[in-house]
Parts: C-alpha cells; sequence; structure tokens
C-alpha cells in the first residue's frame, strides 16, 4: 500500500468510526452527552467538539500546503477555534452536521494527496511557535490524533452504557488475493 492509499484508508476509516460514535451517541439523552465525566475534555460531548476543533485547526494549516488541495478551499468558510475546548456548537445534531461536512472534505482531500506532497514540509505556528514539519508524518499525527480521542469517546460511551462496537482499523483493510 503506497503512502496515498495509506491516507485514503485512513480517511475512509475516520469517516466509519465517527459514524459510529455519533449513532452510539445519539442514543443517549442530551444530559448524559453533557454530564462531567471527569475526562481530559470533561463530557462525550466535550470530546466530539475537541476531535472538530483540532480537525479544523489541523485541516486550516494543511490548506497552507502549497498543492492547493481544492477540497482544502472550503476550509476558509470555517471558522477557525480560538482553543480546543471551544464550543463550537450547541448540540449533537448540529455537532454532527459539522462532522460529516468535515469527514466529507477530508475523504475528498485524501484522494487529493500525491507522493511528493507528503515531502513537502509545512511550516505552520501553534503554542509553541513556528513549526516545519514533513507532511507525510503530520498527516500521521492528524488521524491518529482522531484515533485517540475516538478512543476516549468509546470508554465514556461505554461507561454510559453505550458499545460501540468494533473500532479496529483491521476491520477496514482490505483483504488480498493470495498470489
Amino acid at each position: 500500500m503506497s503512502s496515498c492509499d495509506h491516507v485514503v484508508l485512513m480517511a475512509a476509516y475516520n469517516a466509519a468510526m465517527n459514524g459510529k460514535l455519533y449513532s452510539a451517541a445519539a442514543s443517549l439523552p442530551a444530559a448524559e452527552l453533557m454530564r462531567d465525566r471527569q475526562a481530559f475534555f470533561g463530557s462525550i460531548f466535550g470530546t466530539l467538539n475537541h476531535l472538530l476543533a483540532g480537525d479544523i485547526v489541523w485541516l486550516k494549516r494543511f490548506s497552507e500546503h502549497p498543492a492547493d488541495f481544492p477540497a482544502l478551499r472550503a476550509m476558509a468558510s470555517i471558522a477557525k477555534p480560538a482553543n480546543l475546548r471551544d464550543l463550537l456548537r450547541k448540540d449533537l445534531a448540529e455537532l454532527l452536521e459539522l462532522r460529516l461536512q468535515l469527514d466529507s472534505i477530508i475523504s475528498e482531500w485524501a484522494g487529493q494527496v500525491r507522493e511528493p506532497d507528503l515531502a513537502h514540509v509545512l511550516r505552520y505556528q501553534n503554542s509553541q511557535g513556528i513549526q516545519q514539519k514533513r507532511f507525510g508524518p503530520l498527516t500521521a499525527h492528524f488521524f491518529n490524533h482522531q484515533t485517540h480521542h475516538r478512543g476516549q469517546t468509546t470508554t465514556l460511551l461505554f461507561q454510559a452504557g453505550v458499545d460501540v462496537g468494533s473500532t479496529d482499523l483491521l476491520d477496514h483493510i482490505p483483504n488480498q488475493n493470495a498470489m
């Protein structure tokens, strides 16, 4: 599997897992979604919100890549959160609407990434100052960040009595025919 195929696989896995999380979350009353569960981002809703905030920050950075990925032009109309705890929407339905929009952008962008793009050194600023890192490892971080916080969310959901089911990437890797 090429590095570009891996980006596409991760985008598809990301969208599928987000669908499972939101479906599971929708089975709970709003008060349970908002309940402080002593997690890093407080509640199930807070953790789902953080995933969106992080995705927006990274996609806006990725839109500065000289490849000028057409899919990322849509990020110009999405406001960057002031911090990673800013509540982006007031309820799960509105959060889901934004999640679906971002997952669509991510999937389209993933199909536009080419091998030379992954070698580019992307310059961006974060809370620690100016960073310059290769784009390939940054995309790995982007997807790993999502997986990390979805893992937290599945734990919070499980503690609330909702089983999300399998979240294994392995289930999304295509089988290969034996030679």
